[in-house]
């Protein structure tokens, strides 16, 4: 039996293990200078004004919609095919969620479906549109936009799968997921199994000062010491708002930076293991989700359609391969169905399901370990 390959990995090099074991010997082990360079150099990479960085991708999500003023009585569209944080965080603010069905041949939200939300429901009911780039697809964030301006909509990217992805818009220019050239707020997760480790953490970019200012804010107990006033000694501070301990630390920063040093590198390794399933796939029972022209995929993950997805999952299980499912629709959740969803309400959605499957997709696998994967996928899918 080889040894198990799992459908994502994180890799740490001697690099990253001298990076963080220096973080540990300096004086800071928060609130330190290691996050303030992550966040510039993060800033740098995906070409935003502002980057801030919090503990996970989650709280970035809730600060994102908090810093819109997303509260009681608003209303969010995402998509059923997430991470349920994409729609817990405005929970969590005390805002409704509603969904647009995806086109399930990419597993992006279908933004025909939203226009038309949009076009039968009364101004100023919808508050924030909060697109996903799935498995590292961009999303049409130029139309986005372009429905956000017309209907007064906050828009808040969720690009955790796709730092290092890209678009050409309507114009020929290359617009960088994360860039915030679109979007009001770009969110970014550094769980392990993505592009760029910290264990946990994640990133909201913004090219708005306003916005950068009160995501720093809110991720630190709304406490700030910006307005200190002479008659005060260095200790003084204020809280402005209620905020939250949403900090990151130096250690994990220290580990960002060093990854990210790597990360272009990454993206074309994850290119390279792309076009090999899809030459391998190709004319077969496999069908790997569409990539529509002009849009770079990130490729956090590898997803394929299959009729008989769960046999081809077991079968790959039986043989060590960690294949997994992203994601089980939102309204299918237990939670969600409380909130009113239920099964058939997002039929693109619930067939993409029933076949997506995330295959062994992170730059440190092998050709060898990639041919057996190709191998144990064709044996059994029909």
């Amino acid at each position: 039996m080889p040894k198990a390959i799992p459908y994502g990995r994180q890799e740490i090099t001697q690099d990253d293990l001298d990076a963080v074991a220096t973080a540990l010997q300096h004086d800071f082990l928060t609130q330190g200078p290691q996050i303030a360079e992550f966040e510039k150099n993060f800033a740098q990479y995906v070409g935003a004004k502002h980057a801030v960085a919090v503990n996970n991708g989650t709280t970035a999500l809730h600060l994102a919609y908090l810093t819109l003023d997303c509260g009681p009585g608003d209303t969010i569209i995402t998509t059923p095919i997430t991470f349920a944080a994409t729609a817990n965080a405005a929970l969590y603010c005390g805002a409704q969620v509603e969904m647009a069905d995806i086109d399930p041949t990419t597993g992006l939200i279908d933004l025909d479906q939203v226009e038309s939300m949009l076009k039968i429901t009364p101004r100023g009911k919808y508050k924030v549109l909060s697109p996903v780039d799935l498995a590292g697809l961009p999303v049409d964030m130029e139309r986005c936009r372009q429905l956000a301006d017309e209907y007064n909509l906050g828009l808040i990217e969720d690009a955790c799968h796709a730092p290092g992805g890209s678009f050409i818009d309507s114009m020929g220019a290359t617009r960088k997921c994360g860039d915030s050239s679109l979007a009001d707020m770009t969110i970014f997760s550094f769980h392990p199994v993505k592009h760029i480790a910290c264990g946990e953490g994640g990133m909201v970019t913004t090219n708005d000062d306003a916005m950068a200012k009160r995501l720093r804010l809110l991720r630190s107990h709304g406490i700030t010491k910006d307005n200190m006033q002479e008659d005060h000694g260095s200790w003084y501070y204020e809280m402005q708002e209620l905020g939250y301990n949403y900090r990151i630390t130096d250690i994990q920063c220290a580990l960002g930076n060093s990854q990210l040093k790597r990360a272009d590198a990454g993206i074309l390794r994850r290119r390279e293991i792309a076009q090999r399933y899809t030459q391998a796939f190709a004319e077969t029972a496999v069908s790997p989700l569409r990539q529509p022209k002009n849009f770079d995929n990130a490729y956090h993950l590898f997803v394929v359609l299959l009729k008989n997805r769960k046999e081809v999952y077991d079968h790959l299980r039986a043989n060590n391969i960690f294949a997994q499912v992203h994601y089980i629709p939102l309204n299918l959740l237990p939670y969600f169905q409380t909130l009113g969803f239920a099964k058939g309400d997002f039929p693109n959605a619930e067939l993409y399901y029933s076949q997506c499957l995330s295959l062994p997709m992170f730059p440190s696998l092998t050709n060898e370990e990639q041919d057996f994967v190709i191998a144990k996928v064709l044996e059994v899918a029909q």
